[in-house]
């Protein structure tokens, strides 16, 4: 069986301890009334003055192993009981939830007095602070997932997939695996290998077409199935939606606690998508032939194992550098000129904000990126070197097509690492002095004379980039959708 791995991406919060005060406290409080024992009669059995056992019961002071004992011993039960994670009953597990939300940070936040927990306030009552409580909480998180944030993270995100050129040998390690235990012997890996890998983690594809709007495929871990759209990919390609689907199940991923945690299992699952589709030993055989005879090419590389132009782009920024000694640079921009991801490590200079973050950043009109777009032969690859404050790069780009318009992928080297690579006899050239803004941020001086107070423009910015990021466990998604859609699909146990 594959095993489910973690890598080196950004961690996981850490996790609660199992056991605290204010569950131990409980128990005792709990087993003492049941021994009809008052706080006064307890205390005195364990010789301890009666304000101290109260401050155990009430979660406030936890007792050392000693005192645990002579607890246990005054209420006839074992310290092995005490310790139980679990609350004593229902009652309990209410009151330790409103005593913990009134020690954290919204009740802190707001300047809310505490109110003692006590027999005397109904489960009605302590339901509707903790339900007030919850929903709190909930709208912070909401407003903590704001673009500020996301660019951060982003930011953080690319640093740390720079500092290990992009390669991650975790999930190379997880994607070989894979790929043995369903018998692939090297090539492309077929659409019947996909399913075969599905089926030998224990889940069965079923194809809809009800799929909920807000997502690409649906994972039923309670009955192993996987559900996907009946309709095709814009890329033609049904393999991906598949491996990234079960992507989550091989790298051990839990519910995103945050945004950076839920950036950080997407590049996860794109990449071992990525390391499945194309297979390190192959792709970097092939790559290194390639290097050999100075003729590297993502088109080649596409073709090969029949995957997007897109993901061979990105396997190649995987492999690179880590197997082929070659720094790179690669960026997907729209064709309103603004980056949807970017990634390098041969020294360019993305534009970016004050965060740090590229993503929306506006490219140069000279860059590759850019330039694409006017070329009137969409169907050949398109190569050309840009001189910048940096030095000199060259580029290689094409336009891919999906729903939002079309965009440009480009990957790029620095000019030292041309020679290895089809296109590097191209004519193609410009200058970039981005970021002076008079390189191509600032009109001709003519036209600004003739229009600057004659026109108007209404901007076609789109909403993502002003609004604040999709809220949820899993942002954008309608959770309500998905459980609905699971239990209309879930098979019905006959009577």
């Amino acid at each position: 069986m594959v095993s489910s791995g973690t890598v080196t991406l950004p961690p996981l919060i850490e996790e609660k301890s199992e056991l605290d005060a204010l569950t131990l406290g409980r128990r005792i409080r709990e087993l003492r009334a049941e021994k009809r024992m008052t706080l006064d009669t307890l205390a005195a059995a364990i010789d301890r003055a009666p304000s101290q056992l109260s401050m155990i019961e009430n979660g406030k002071r936890e007792p050392r192993l000693s005192m645990l004992r002579t607890i246990a011993a005054a209420l006839d039960t074992t310290v092995d009981d005490l310790l139980k994670t679990d609350a004593p009953s229902e009652r309990a597990a209410l009151e330790i939830s409103v005593e913990r939300a009134q020690r954290g940070p919204v009740f802190e936040a707001l300047g809310l007095p505490r109110i003692r927990v006590s027999k005397g306030q109904s489960d009605e009552t302590l339901h509707t602070i903790l339900s007030l409580h919850n929903e709190i909480e909930r709208l912070h998180r909401e407003r903590a997932a704001t673009p500020e944030q996301a660019r951060r993270a982003n930011a953080e995100l690319r640093a740390i997939m720079r500092q290990q050129d992009n390669y991650f040998p975790e999930l190379e390690a997880l994607a070989l695996e894979l790929l043995g235990a369903v018998g692939h012997s090297g090539g492309p890996v077929s659409q019947q290998l996909i399913a075969d890998m599905a089926t030998h983690l224990g889940y069965s594809l079923h194809y809809v077409n009800d799929l909920p709007h807000s997502t690409r495929s649906v994972t039923d871990k309670l009955n192993g199935r996987i559900y996907l759209p009946t309709e095709r990919s814009a890329s033609g390609d049904s393999r991906p939606p598949i491996l990234q689907a079960f992507a989550s199940h091989l790298c051990g991923h839990d519910e995103p606690k945050n945004y950076a945690d839920f950036l950080r299992q997407r590049v996860e699952t794109n990449y071992l998508t990525a390391a499945i589709l194309l297979p390190e030993r192959d792709a970097v055989r092939m790559l290194t032939e390639a290097k050999t005879l100075r003729r590297i090419s993502m088109e080649d590389l596409r073709d090969a194992f029949s995957v997007s132009y897109e993901t061979a782009a990105h396997r190649f920024t995987n492999l690179a550098t880590a197997r082929l000694d070659i720094p790179v640079h690669f960026m997907k921009v729209h064709e309103s000129g603004t980056i949807i991801k970017a990634y390098e490590n041969d020294s360019v200079r993305f534009p970016s904000d004050a965060l740090g973050a590229v993503e929306g950043a506006t490219v140069c009109r000279t860059w590759t990126a850019r330039t694409v777009f006017d070329v009137a032969d969409r169907f050949s690859a398109f190569y050309q070197y840009t001189d910048m404050q940096a030095g000199t790069f060259w580029c290689t780009s094409r336009i891919e097509k999906a729903k939002e318009g079309e965009y440009s992928v480009s990957v790029g080297v620095p000019f030292n690492e041309v020679k290895w690579f089809r296109g590097r006899e191209t004519p193609n050239r410009s200058v970039s002095k981005c970021p002076d803004e008079s390189c191509c941020r600032m009109p001709p001086s003519n036209l600004a004379d003739r229009w600057a107070a004659n026109s108007w423009p209404a901007a076609r910015t789109p909403t993502s980039l002003l609004a604040a990021l999709p809220t949820g466990t899993f942002p954008g998604v309608d959770q309500t959708e998905v459980y609905q859609f699971l239990e209309n699909h879930s098979p019905k146990v006959s009577a």
